[in-house]
């Protein structure tokens, strides 16, 4: 029996270079522990700190050939998982009881599928093995909830005549100012009425044990967003732009305003970025070409993908299941989860928030 060479095994584990992050296993501090017993079987347990459910198969192959390749090894046996940390907010802000991660989504103008990358972030990431709610701060145009198909009307349940229960949507905890008033109630509000029932709508939500809260924002710059950026214990900012001019002005804006109030930003999606044709496939850039990149670029941030405008897209999520669930292996759904993916890997990389709630370990692939 050959004596297995600790040294040769751990260069094996070496030989994988996480996708997102650039680094190896050991680098990541994801090998957990690695053993080899007399009869040449080879045990690695990794934990990755993102959700990667979409990646662990490959790794565990990859990983799993270069150690058969090692000298006396007879059997290997790898097993993935992950483990998403709370991480800090701007200003040192008090953490929302129930959450690890604020994920704000914004964009500096209306009309560029804002709402629409929101909760297909929120479910790619749920994909990905997170645990995941989403709360409608878009006082004026609450769409979350006809999104994720709950039913007009329907009311979140209440405990103790203060605290609501959020809505199981498609596995999401969700809450939204479209579910506590009507729809015939036209939203006629002043800019500190409106962040203050986000405030109460944010924090007496009863959230159990989330990973990341994704948050969409209203559009636009204006004094709203800005108090809620200053109020929000948000981790992160995700901007949504399309390759317009006049759309990447505002999303630059957009930027510099999570700047101003030390929220980083995680990157920016470009939506709308080519046209696909329904019946031939043709693609073409009707709205310019290479902006987000550019925007990118100016800003030192990630481009952290490109979505077609495409009628199924639309009318999807218009029927309440949003492309993540209803074609879950189609090529925008795959695209998504690469976006949420490269979020919670950009995630990983900010200083650890101590005070905040307790990470949550799930084994993805045995």
């Amino acid at each position: 029996m050959t004596q297995i060479s600790e040294q040769a095994l751990q260069s094996a584990v070496r030989e994988y270079r996480d996708p997102y992050l650039n680094k190896d296993l050991y680098q990541l501090g994801a090998v957990k522990s690695l053993n080899a017993d007399e009869r040449g079987n080879v045990t690695l347990m990794v934990e990755l700190p993102y959700p990667s459910k979409g990646i662990a198969g490959a790794l565990k192959q990859l990983v799993g050939n270069a150690l058969e390749d090692v000298d006396g090894v007879e059997k290997v046996d790898v097993h993935v998982g992950q483990k998403i940390h709370s991480y800090k907010v701007q200003k040192d802000l008090p953490s929302v009881p129930g959450v690890k991660n604020i994920i704000a989504v914004a964009s500096g103008k209306g009309g560029v599928g804002k709402s629409t990358t929101a909760v297909n972030l929120a479910l790619a990431l749920q994909a990905e093995g997170a645990r995941v709610g989403i709360l409608d701060a878009d006082i004026y145009g609450p769409s979350i909830g006809m999104m994720l198909g709950v039913p007009e009307g329907k009311r979140p349940d209440t405990r103790e005549n203060k605290y609501f229960v959020p809505m199981d949507a498609h596995g999401l905890q969700a809450n939204s100012m479209a579910f506590v008033v009507t729809e015939k109630t036209p939203m006629v509000w002043r800019g500190p009425m409106v962040s203050g029932a986000v405030m109460q709508l944010l924090q007496q939500t009863l959230w159990n044990e989330l990973d990341y809260l994704i948050v969409d924002m209203p559009p636009g710059t204006g004094d709203i967003q800005l108090t809620l950026a200053q109020k929000v214990p948000v981790t992160g900012a995700v901007i949504v732009t399309t390759p317009q001019d006049i759309a990447l002005l505002d999303g630059k804006k957009g930027i510099e305003m999570f700047r101003k109030v030390d929220i980083p930003v995680l990157g920016v999606v470009e939506n709308m970025s080519v046209h696909i044709c329904s019946n031939c496939g043709h693609e073409e850039p009707l709205f310019g070409h290479g902006g987000g990149e550019r925007i990118a670029q100016e800003y030192d941030t990630t481009l952290l993908g490109q979505l077609p405008l495409h009628m199924t897209i639309r009318e999807q999520t218009d029927g309440g299941t949003p492309s993540v669930i209803a074609e879950p292996d189609s090529e925008v759904a795959r695209r998504y989860r690469d976006i949420a993916r490269r979020v919670g890997a950009e995630l990983s990389t900010r200083e650890r928030n101590l005070s905040g709630s307790i990470s949550s370990v799930s084994v993805t692939e045995h």
